[in-house]
């Protein structure tokens, strides 16, 4: 414990000791607007640089109407940069402050791509904003990932402040296992919607950014315990331009991506392509002690090595075209394709109470996972004449297809020389998964007086899907089916949403209201045979209506502070894998299998959050409170016939509390280094009927990464991650920890670079827990060997220069991202 208390006082030392800057009177004032539009832009950086020395000097954001303010300035020469995500910087150099001069107004300054202007404006690309926070939504630019690269969505999200993923490829943020995960603000259906698949699906250089959004406005879909939206990359640079990457590295891994787009005059062409081919080794054990047996059983232990053969392919391209300067239309097409080839061995030792063998048995494993998804979207957005004033529309349609063939041949072990009694029959699983997913959309924003703004949208999203599993023994004469784990799952999910949203500012304080009421209905027919291989079906129904009101009121403070308060009521409805009935078998002793009469959560939670930008140092601290009510965890049954059946089922709640604190530091020239820690107490409620006490833990999670650039044209990047050990309801969760690091050498001319990177470099992230209950103890732990080195080479072709297209304003950006799934 003094361990703990002294680590997360460390944290929070380096998080909150700053040096202060000798302080005059000077000030400046401006704003910030498109240059096509003339729109106010929200929220933009704005800092100030002592132009002779370099050093940081002061730094703030616009607020919603695109106005800034640098006070309490010394005497001197500065460069003003502003930076927004989407945009080209704005970089302003020779202000002089002086006696003479007073205070500044710059007036309004256009984000353009155009060259200098009468201000003598010079617009650069320069690196984004490691962090900013929009609305309650943090956005973070994972372009300066240098230890993902050669990686896919899940190595890049291992890097983001809040989120966590185990050694299974689920993401958690903050603790929180429910959240939601968007590709450009929509549910995917790249593995038949698994956000492990989907995460491994993504390559790394096909992403934008990651947008985490612990508690959504009403604009955003009610479903789930946050939103993680990944926003994949649409090059908008004027002209012609391109990028290749290549890489390879330890364990046979190979990667390569392109990309291209063309812009001139009304016309935005785009697209990208990666391919990743490489092997995983993990390996794992799964011990369980059975405490009231049924039979002679006591222990079974388990192994289970794996290599797995990957190969993903992603496609992306589209076409943006302005009508004029306030219609656009935008047309896109994705595509992602996923070959997997898994061999596996399970060894199982069945003991009895006195440890001695009563069975052991060596299964092998063969599992093909072979699957295509694509998407088509059309956006169209009309501005009107008054500021601000948009419609939006969106339309999308989506499609995959998916099999997972596995074959499992066991073989049983003499014992003391003793003949086998049991029988060798190899089995066959068959599962063919199709989803099929329409999405349509459209929001309106209305300025009300000069700070006021009124928004309303609609959202229908309709998924389709069918989950049919076969089952075959193999024996001398062919394949027999075993009707007991054959089944089929037909489902239509259908989420029917309007939104209404208000903000205003009145002075320093913004508030910003909102009301969500969704219609969802998941009806679903599963079928299978009973014991005579009869056919049997079974409705399943989980309707879900309600309001789902939100919160978000902020105070601007002195001195470039903020303080924000959050609320939202949510709900958290059973995905269709958890409501199907059919049988996982591919662990002989361990099945896993869904539960129709799953009801959804519900979810309220409050959240207060204090924002504060130095010179050199800008940190976000809140603190958070999370209640779910009904909430859906996976329990173990008792054991039958040494075979024990995992099923999700819904207890009573639990009860997450906790503190967060994020701080980007640039102390010294040439490194800077973001920091992030995690600190939350869980109380779970009772489950007796499932033999489940209340519980109460109290953990925490921290991650760093520091950037050092020793040399002009080198950069070096080591990220650290460490996951406490906490308890979520049956499960006792052990800690994690990892640590990468990459390199990176910029070419003369900046047109080519070298980068090496080396992941896990101490092959310790695991995935491990200790489940318990009245009648079972389970030790399991997972070990992705996800160690790799990767030496990558990229070339950037193409020129920038020419008048730039507008990009997609915030409101445009986040207009898709809610979830139906």
């Amino acid at each position: 414990m003094k361990i703990l208390k002294f680590n997360i006082a460390t944290i929070i030392l380096l998080l909150i000791n700053v040096a202060v800057y000798s302080q005059g009177n000077g000030k400046i004032t401006g704003g910030v607007k498109d240059s096509v539009t003339h729109e106010n832009i929200a929220y933009a950086t704005v800092t100030l640089t002592d132009q002779h020395n370099k050093t940081p000097v002061k730094g703030t954001q616009a607020d919603i109407n695109g106005k800034f303010v640098l006070e309490n300035l010394p005497l001197g020469t500065f460069i003003l940069r502003i930076r927004y995500v989407g945009y080209q910087d704005i970089v302003k150099a020779d202000i002089t402050i002086n006696p003479a001069t007073g205070n500044l107004n710059l007036g309004d300054l256009l984000l353009t791509a155009s060259k200098n202007n009468a201000l003598k404006e010079v617009q650069v690309t320069a690196k984004k904003e490691a962090l900013q926070n929009i609305d309650g939504k943090k956005v973070f630019a994972v372009n300066q990932s240098l230890v993902s690269k050669g990686g896919n969505a899940a190595d890049l999200l291992q890097n983001v402040p809040t989120l966590q993923i185990d050694g299974n490829g689920n993401v958690s943020l903050r603790g929180a296992s429910g959240v939601k995960v968007l590709v450009d603000g929509k549910p995917s259906v790249i593995g038949d919607g698994d956000v492990a698949q989907i995460l491994q699906s993504i390559p790394a250089s096909a992403i934008e950014t990651i947008e985490v959004i612990p508690n959504p406005p009403a604009k955003y879909d009610a479903n789930g315990e946050g939103i993680i939206n990944i926003i994949l990359k649409k090059n908008s640079k004027p002209g012609l331009n391109g990028s290749v990457n290549l890489g390879g590295g330890t364990n046979d891994n190979y990667n390569g991506s392109a990309n291209l787009s063309y812009q001139t005059g009304n016309v935005n062409l785009y697209g990208n392509y990666s391919l990743k081919n490489g092997n995983t080794y993990s390996n794992g054990i799964q011990n369980m002690t059975f405490l009231q047996p049924t039979d002679s059983v006591r222990y079974s232990n388990e192994t289970f090595p794996s290599v797995t053969r990957n190969k993903i392919q992603f496609l992306k391209g589209g076409i943006d075209y302005s009508f004029s300067r306030k219609s656009t239309l935008g047309i896109s097409a994705s595509l992602n394709s996923r070959n997997t080839h898994r061999n596996e061995t399970l060894t199982i030792d069945n003991l009895a109470d006195n440890g001695a063998p009563l069975n052991t048995s060596n299964r092998y494993n063969t599992i093909n996972n072979n699957g295509n998804s694509y998407e088509l979207d059309l956006d169209y957005t009309q501005r009107f004449k008054k500021p601000k004033e948009e419609l939006s529309f969106n339309f999308s349609y989506a499609y995959g297809s998916f099999k997972n063939w596995q074959q499992y041949e066991t073989h049983f072990n003499s014992i003391n020389g003793l003949p086998v009694s049991l029988i060798d029959t190899p089995l066959i699983s068959d599962i063919r998964n199709k989803a099929t997913n329409y999405n349509i959309q459209a929001d309106y924003v209305l300025p009300l007086g000069k700070t006021g703004q009124f928004s309303a949208g609609y959202r229908s999203q309709i998924t389709l899907g069918d989950n049919d599993q076969y089952a075959y023994s193999v024996t001398g004469t062919g394949e027999a089916p075993i009707y007991a784990f054959t089944s089929f799952f037909s489902s239509n999910n259908q989420v029917h949403a309007l939104y209404v949203n208000y903000q205003n500012q009145l002075a320093n304080f913004s508030y910003q209201l909102g009301l969500r009421g969704e219609d969802s209905h998941l009806n679903a027919t599963y079928m299978s045979y009973d014991a005579n291989n009869n056919p049997f079906s079974e409705p399943v129904k989980v309707p879900s209506v309600g309001l789902y009101p939100s919160v978000l009121l902020t105070e601007k403070l002195p001195n470039d502070a903020e303080l924000q308060f959050t609320y939202s009521n949510r709900v958290s409805r059973p995905r269709a894998r958890e409501l199907n009935s059919a049988i996982d078998f591919s662990d002989p002793v361990n099945y896993d299998r869904g539960n129709p009469a799953l009801t959804p959560e519900s979810i309220n939670s409050l959240e207060l959050d204090y924002n504060k930008t130095w010179q050199n140092i800008s940190f976000t601290s809140g603190i958070y409170y999370n209640r779910i009510n009904n909430v859906i965890k996976h329990i173990e049954s008792d054991p039958v016939d040494g075979v024990v059946t995992t099923t999700s089922e819904n207890l009573k709640g639990s009860t997450t509390t906790g503190i967060e604190l994020i701080g980007h530091f640039n102390m010294v020239k040439g490194w800077d280094f973001t920091a992030n820690a995690n600190i939350f107490q869980r109380d779970n409620d009772a489950a007796p009927q499932f033999g489940i006490a209340q519980n109460t833990s109290l953990s925490w999670n921290a991650n760093i990464t520091s950037n050092v650039t020793p040399l002009q044209r080198l950069q070096v990047q080591i990220h650290a991650d460490y996951r406490a050990p906490d308890i979520v309801v049956q499960d006792k969760n052990r800690a994690a920890f990892g640590l990468d690091a990459a390199a990176k050498y910029d070419l003369p001319g900046n047109r080519a670079s070298f980068s090496f990177n080396a992941n896990d470099i101490f092959n310790s992230r695991k995935w491990a827990f200790l489940r318990s209950s009245d009648d079972l103890l389970l030790d399991f732990e997972r070990h992705t060997i996800s160690s790799r080195a990767t030496l990558s080479f990229a070339y950037r072709f193409g020129s920038s220069t020419g008048p730039s297209k507008q990009p997609r304003k915030k409101e445009a950006q986040d207009k898709r991202v809610d979830d139906a799934s």
